[in-house]
């Protein structure tokens, strides 16, 4: 807010984006910017909305894959709490049901939101990356926007 007051006071070049965390894993930009993000027009760019390849599914039942971010980087354990662990299984049961991957859930979850301008996907494989701009294509029904929102509600804030 400082910067957009600034911004148009002194007639400066205004902010357009913020780039913030945003997944089901961490949902806190709804908390604290949202509002601000859609009064004064700022998008989100959403970093690491696949919580570092974790609602990939890939972590889940202690797999640790080689070469995979969390192994090379063991100290970005934000999403490795039992809490988070127990949400990711949660969302690849609804993602089942759905008949869609865990990723293309949660990357749909992440574009469809209406303050979001763009989503910052990562990938490692043409597999994965294929996969990723694919998701574009999924639509999430009201339906299932609700039921991602029970399933958060059972802990809210996984990856404090």
């Amino acid at each position: 807010m400082r910067h957009l007051t600034e911004s148009k006071y002194n007639n400066l070049t205004r902010c357009k984006t913020i780039q913030n965390p945003y997944s089901l894993l961490n949902r806190l930009f709804e908390i604290n910017l949202t509002e601000v993000a859609m009064r004064e027009k700022v998008g989100l760019l959403a970093y690491s909305p696949l919580a570092f390849g974790t609602l990939s599914g890939k972590y889940l039942n202690g797999k640790m894959p080689k070469n995979s971010r969390i192994k090379l980087f063991p100290q970005y354990n934000r999403y490795s709490s039992p809490q988070a662990q127990f949400l990711t299984q949660k969302y690849l049961e609804l993602a089942n049901e759905l008949g869609i991957s865990l990723t293309q859930l949660s990357l749909a979850f992440v574009n469809q939101r209406e303050f979001l301008t763009a989503n910052i996907i990562g990938a490692t494989t043409m597999e994965q990356l294929k996969e990723n701009i694919g998701s574009i294509h999924v639509e999430l029904s009201k339906k299932t926007l609700e039921n991602i929102d029970v399933i958060q509600q059972l802990q809210p804030n996984p990856a404090p």
